[in-house]
């Protein structure tokens, strides 16, 4: 079995290496388990906007594990805020290979991935350059929110 961590160490190396990561973005590695984020996203503690995907015990067992977007239980107007990004980006994820979109809980997307070793790190390197292209409509689903927030008060 090859070591999962060390290939998510060197997914975590490559996504800092892109071009695209650049201020603002920060990554949350917790062995085989990854988060990818933007400083703004209200994922200081690991419960906001992300994009996620891990390989533990049972991922392994069943020989696939998921890539999904999350916004949980720290986003501000959770509905609200994923009512907003689905109005914008919907139509774009419909359209992306083997990716669902869900509409009840904090996993607005997501897909699975069989686990093949070979071409693991690159396979999730894909998937989230694909999802980071998400990230203009997060920032303006987060400010359209932000700004209804303000109208209330």
């Amino acid at each position: 079995m090859k070591d999962t961590k060390k290939s998510f160490k060197n997914i975590e190396r490559a996504i800092r290496q892109s071009s695209w990561f650049t201020e603002g973005w920060d990554i949350y590695n917790r062995g085989a388990y990854i988060q990818l984020y933007k400083e703004n996203w209200y994922n200081q503690n690991q419960g906001g906007v992300h994009f996620e995907t891990y390989l533990e015990a049972p991922q392994i067992k069943k020989k696939e594990f998921p890539i999904a977007m999350h916004a949980e239980e720290d986003c501000p107007q959770q509905e609200k805020f994923i009512q907003e990004f689905l109005a914008l980006e919907e139509d774009q994820i419909s359209h992306w290979k083997g990716y669902s979109i869900n509409s009840e809980g904090y996993t607005i997307c997501s897909r699975t991935l069989p686990m093949n070793f070979k071409s693991l790190e690159q396979r999730v390197l894909e998937e989230f350059n694909r999802l980071r292209l998400l990230e203009e409509s997060i920032e303006k689903a987060l400010i359209s929110i932000k700004g209804q927030n303000n109208e209330i008060a």
